[in-house]
């Protein structure tokens, strides 16, 4: 590996000459593989594949090789995640200092949706998430993981850190996983090390101190701020923090980690601030840090947040934007959609041109809020799509956890069908299969809709999603 002579040298005085000996070592080694498990989407059969648990993650995995993720069924239909291990170690933090009513948490650099999905599955129910990204093609991507995820209970906007900033002590939590210079993927991502040079290190710590600047209003007094990189260097790690402590007053907090881990705490020089460094000679995965800051117990009148009655009306803003109130669906339509879901009262139903969407009732002032001032990409779940008298049911309400049990018929399909329905083929279906929307499903979990016509299945697995590789593997390994 040929590491750049700055890199060698800034990492040599930062770790000691034989740590730094370990570290490379460590980097000319296969990178490990892992996966977290969906603890709401689990097939009914064994795992095949060999496993060890992640010691810092209660759904996380090590594999003992590379499956063929593209090439299982069950990887798109939301039941697992593929996502590097020590990243998995949010869930420390979460667990540890989350409150235990339900929260409005952003994950504000969000895709392609390891940590947001990971969020989604810790956080206590009646929880609300909004995971946002900057960039629009990349807002899509997480959207897409987090439909397959299944939660509901979920916002997806694409908006600059700088938009939130009016959002004045709104989140709960909020996880910062800042864009770094990427010291730490240098294992898996060759073009990492082409990239980085000691000039990026510098851009990189200025974008994150405004990027934090940015949010640091939108927290709660007393809420808590995850900060994390992906990196090695103190500039964007330890200094940042430093930071954070000296201009907002931030109290850095810490959580127990047991020895056995193998994570590593502050390399500054005289600072003493808790913080959580994986370094792949002392632990099984990828460089990263973490640091968790609660916000000082300051607040005031100015700090209310800007809520919306579910009627829309404002009780308190400060800016002048309308938020339109949506759009009504009839009552043929309603009636359809809303027996669709398992706790249909739950949620108030909405539709945008022709997309019929739901809503969690006690959420709806978040989302007037939100909409206010945000890009939203997808708020809850798309329901389906009115086509004259019909609704048609949409891929997300397959993928989600508020679909009714028993609404669609459903038929069981073999690997071969469920790999052609997800690269969008024909798909044909037993003269005996029932006529209308069928559900169908692999290993007893969905994988998409097809309207069944009779002499044909049509696929209504979305376009954009498809399985676009025309090589499969002779041998495919998959974990079930």
């Amino acid at each position: 590996m040929n590491l750049p002579a700055p890199f060698v040298l800034s990492n040599r005085a930062l770790l000691g000459n034989e740590a730094y000996e370990e570290l490379l070592a460590a980097l000319q080694q296969e990178p490990p593989v892992s996966i977290r498990m969906n603890p709401a989407k689990q097939p009914d059969e064994p795992i095949r594949a060999s496993l060890s648990e992640v010691p810092w993650c209660s759904t996380g995995h090590y594999l003992d090789q590379r499956l063929t993720f593209t090439f299982d069924p069950l990887f798109h239909a939301g039941c697992y995640y593929v996502q590097e291990a020590s990243s998995m170690f949010l869930e420390q933090a979460l667990k540890r200092y989350m409150p235990d009513d339900r929260v409005t948490m952003l994950d504000l650099c969000a895709a392609p949706g390891g940590k947001s999905t990971h969020a989604r599955s810790v956080l206590p129910e009646g929880s609300l998430l909004v995971a946002n990204e900057v960039i629009r093609n990349r807002s899509q991507i997480l959207a897409e993981n987090l439909a397959k995820w299944g939660h509901p209970d979920v916002v997806v906007t694409n908006s600059d850190p700088s938009d939130f900033t009016s959002l004045t002590s709104f989140f709960n939590v909020i996880l910062v996983d800042a864009p770094c210079s990427g010291e730490g993927m240098f294992r898996k991502d060759p073009n990492a090390i082409d990239e980085w040079s000691p000039e990026n290190v510098e851009i990189c710590q200025q974008r994150q101190q405004r990027i934090l600047s940015d949010i640091w209003p939108c927290l709660r007094p007393g809420g808590i701020l995850i900060y994390s990189t992906c990196t090695y260097n103190t500039k964007e790690n330890e200094e940042n923090v430093q930071w954070m402590c000296n201009r907002f007053g931030a109290e850095v907090l810490e959580v127990d980690v047991p020895s056995g881990w193998g994570i590593t705490g502050n390399l500054l020089p005289d600072a003493d601030f808790p913080v959580y460094r994986f370094f792949p000679h002392h632990t099984r995965g990828e460089g990263f840090f973490l640091a968790i800051l609660r916000k000082p117990e300051t607040g005031s009148e100015d700090h209310v947040p800007t809520f919306f009655s579910a009627d829309n009306t404002a009780f308190k803003r400060k800016d002048k934007r309308a938020v339109a109130a949506p759009v009504l669906v009839s009552k043929e339509h309603l009636a359809t959609a809303k027996a669709w879901l398992l706790q249909p009262d739950a949620y108030q139903l909405s539709i945008s041109g022709t997309i019929v969407s739901a809503f969690n009732h006690s959420q709806l002032q978040q989302l007037a809020t939100l909409s206010s001032v945000l890009r939203i990409v997808q708020a809850g779940i798309i329901i389906g799509e009115v086509k004259g008298k019909d609704v048609i049911p949409h891929h997300s309400l397959a993928m989600s956890s508020a679909l009714r049990p028993g609404s669609f018929p459903t038929r069981e399909v073999s690997y071969e069908q469920a790999i052609a329905y997800l690269r969008k083929e024909a798909i044909s279906l037993p003269e005996t299969a029932p006529r209308g929307y069928v559900l169908l499903t692999y290993k007893a979990v969905p994988i998409g809709f097809v309207k069944n016509i009779g002499n044909r299945a049509n696929n209504l697995y979305p376009q954009e999603w498809r399985i676009r590789s025309g090589y499969m593997p002779e041998e495919v390994r998959m974990l079930f």
